[in-house]
This record gives structure tokens, sequence and C-alpha cells, in this order.
């Protein structure tokens, strides 16, 4: 049998720190703490998060009779197992995995060195050292190294399968496939598992989504108060990541800002370029703030003291009419076809550019599920349910195809057992473009 593990339980003794926990618990800052109290906000009961999202994924391991799942995925370890280390690194370099019994242990394979990251973490079972068979670190020898980490999942799966050997994995190249698949073992989707797990969320989750939205929302007040003709794009942006960062918050996924000309079309990076008076500023946080959790909340801006022209200002207001009209649809048992089919209908000459999805849901991540144009389901949609619990994003963007601007706009929402709570609180710049 292949080992080489050791049990987690004996680390977090000697781990804790008073105050701070231990050497994996990343936590908020304390300057967004202050804040949170200040707004009146619950902080998150992690003990009762992690324990509802451990359950989550067993539920969707049982109803589909796997074993368990191996995941490689950074954001599905995370979620399954709450243990974090280099997120950013490991999505190209997977090094770290978790094995999810269905019907027994937790367990993380982490990066070499790292194993007291996990010693704070009760649902955590055990932590081995991980077995990277990527060709960074193996070079040559990736197939022997990808036989080896497949042994020892085996063994696993053979050891508290219960016979079954029906098992999900989110992500591996083909030599581990072949190598699991050798062993006996059934390959099933485990991408499928992890995102319907995510899909709903429980209060504590809510709790750390509102903390993690007002920590973003202060950082944009930050970078709002730095909007005048002059700065560049990278020098507006690094202020939302650096304000974002002060108050726990991990990293940005996008660098989604962009000013006047280069608002059109959509997913412009942010650029050297200097912001000039009158330049509209657009911008999609794609943060993952305190706790792991994700903000994403666009906003667009004037640049200067002057009034939005009448361009601007008809851009601006139909990205308005676009989100408040689609607001008023989220109610649990929408389908997401008839979303799409009953959503604010973009005028012609927008539709060109519009933007990828009408909604989305958000979580540790953008997440399942996505919700399409009408013009894009034939090609790239499915069908689904909206759920009370559901977290998802409601998106607009306007901008003629080969016009001078656009606006993006976005609110992060709630789907409640009545209808929907938007999440998002900073301010539109309504008396700006009136």
């Amino acid at each position: 049998m292949a080992t080489g593990g050791y049990q987690s339980k004996i680390l977090r003794s000697a781990e804790r720190r008073p105050g701070l926990g231990s050497f994996g618990d990343l936590g908020p800052g304390a300057l967004a703490v202050g804040e949170w109290q200040a707004l009146g906000l619950e902080l998150p009961d992690m003990t009762a998060l992690r324990t509802w999202r451990l359950a989550r994924v067993r539920a969707e391991l049982t109803r589909r009779d796997y074993a368990g799942i191996v995941v490689s995925d950074p954001i599905n370890i995370r979620y399954a197992t709450d243990s974090t280390n280099f997120q950013v690194w490991c999505l190209h370099n997977p090094v770290r995995y978790a094995f999810v019994a269905t019907d027994g242990p937790a367990i993380v394979f982490d990066f070499h060195g790292s194993a007291h990251l996990s010693g704070h973490l009760e649902l955590v079972d055990e932590v081995r050292p991980g077995r990277g068979w990527y060709f960074f670190k193996s070079g040559p020898r990736v197939e022997e190294h990808a036989k080896s980490w497949a042994a020892e999942i085996a063994d696993l799966v053979q050891a508290h399968g219960g016979g079954n050997r029906r098992l999900a994995v989110d992500r591996a190249d083909r030599e581990g496939v072949a190598a699991l698949e050798a062993l006996g073992l059934s390959l099933h989707a485990g991408q499928e598992v992890m995102e319907l797990a995510r899909a709903i969320k429980s209060p504590d989750e809510i709790k750390a989504m509102r903390c993690v939205l007002a920590a973003c929302e202060a950082a944009m007040r930050v970078m709002q108060s730095h909007v005048r003709p002059g700065i560049t794009e990278q020098g507006l942006w690094a202020h939302l990541h650096a304000e974002t960062i002060r108050r726990g918050g991990e990293w940005i996924e996008t660098r989604l800002l962009s000013s006047g000309s280069r608002t059109n079309p959509w997913f412009q990076e942010c650029s050297s370029r200097a912001i000039e008076a009158g330049d509209l500023v657009a911008f999609d946080t794609d943060l993952i703030g305190p706790y792991g959790y994700c903000a994403d909340v666009s906003r667009t801006w004037l640049c200067g003291e002057g009034r939005a022209s009448r361009r601007q200002i008809d851009l601006y207001r139909q990205a308005r009419e676009q989100i408040a009209c689609n607001l008023e649809l989220v109610r649990p048992g929408l389908g997401f076809r008839e979303f799409s089919e009953t959503a604010f209908r973009l005028p012609e000459r927008y539709r060109a550019n519009r933007y990828s999805t009408i909604a989305h849901g958000v979580g540790l991540c953008d997440e399942y599920p996505a919700i399409y144009y009408p013009e894009d389901i034939e090609e790239t949609g499915y069908d689904g349910v909206l759920e009370a619990g559901m977290t998802i994003c409601v998106e607009s963007y306007v901008g003629e195809q080969g016009g001078a601007e656009g606006v993006k706009l976005e609110e992060q929402v709630l789907v409640t057992e009545t209808g929907c709570e938007v999440l998002s609180r900073y301010p539109f710049e309504d008396p700006v473009f009136s």
C-alpha cells in the first residue's frame, strides 16, 4: 500500500497562535473587521461554514454513487477543506490536491514542507506530502510519478470505498487518467460535483460574502477618490488591489479597468494610458477577498468635474435600465432559459457588443450557473433553475460596435425565498449621468 501520510491532528496543538489562529489561518485584516463592526455585519462561523461545504460535497457524491473525489483545482480544494496554499501558483502547478471519501476521511496533499498550514482545520483528517507529476516537477518522469500518485489514490478508494470503484476527478492530465484507469477505477466528472455543491450558500457563507463585499467597496471608495486626469489605468487599479489586500483579500482574477476609447469594446485590461478629463472609467472588481470569497461588482465613473455628454448619459441609462429590469426577474424557480427569454432586450445597435452572460453564479469565484443571451443559447446555453440560497451576478455592458465608449455595470445578489436581495451596496453615479 502506498503510504507517506501523517495525521494533521498531531500538528494542531503546537500551531495555535492566540488571537491569530494557526499558520494556515489567513483571516481578515484588523482594518476590515473594524469596518465590518461599524457596519453591523456579523462574522461567519468558520466551523459551521466548513461543515456545510464538506456536507454539500458528500451529498453530491452520494447522489451519484461515487466512492469519493480527487480535486486539484485550488478553488475546489478550498471549498471542500478550506485548506489554502499558493492558490494562484497551483492553478498551473498542480502539486496540491485533496481526496474526500464519501464515507471516510478528507485528506489534503500539500506542497513540500507545507503540512502545518492545515493544522487549524477541524475537518481535515490527514495531511500528506503531495506527489506532483506535472512536467516542471517531474520532467521525463511524468508517467512514472503519475503512476505513484494514482497508486496512492487507488489505495484510498480501496480502503474507504466499500468496494465502490467509481471516483470523481475534477481535472487531470492524460497520464494521471490512464494510471487511475489502469488500476481499475471508473472516473467521473468531478467539476460537476463541485460546481453543484458550491451553488447553494449557507447562512455563514452569505455572512462571509457580505463582509467581502464591504471590504471591496471600501477599496472602491479609495480608488474612486483617485480618479483624476493624468492618473494611469494601472495606477488607478493598483489602489483597488492594495486596499483589498490591506483588508485580508487574496488576489484579483482579472485586470478589467479601462478608460475613454478603451471602454469599447469591453474586456480590455488596464494599461499605461493616462485617463483624461471627460473619460468614462469602467471596471469589474473580479477579486477574491477575505475568507476566499469573490466580490464581483462593476461600475462606470466619469473622470473630472464636468457633466457627462449626451452620448455617455444614453449609454449609462441603458445599462442601468438593463440591470434594474433583470433584477426584477430574479426569483427561486426561474428557469435559466426563461430568464434569458424574458430578460431586458438590448436595442439592436448594442447587441453585437453584448456581454458574455446576462447573469452568472458567484461564490469562491465566478461559478455555475451561466445564463446566456437568447442569441447564444443554442450554441452555449443550458437550462436549470434558480434556487433560494444561490448568489448570482447580474451583468450589463452597453456599447455600440465601433462606438467611442461603453458602460459596464454589475450587481451581486442573493436569491431569496421570495425574490432577491442586492448584496452589493456601492452607489451608482446617477446624478452625474442625469
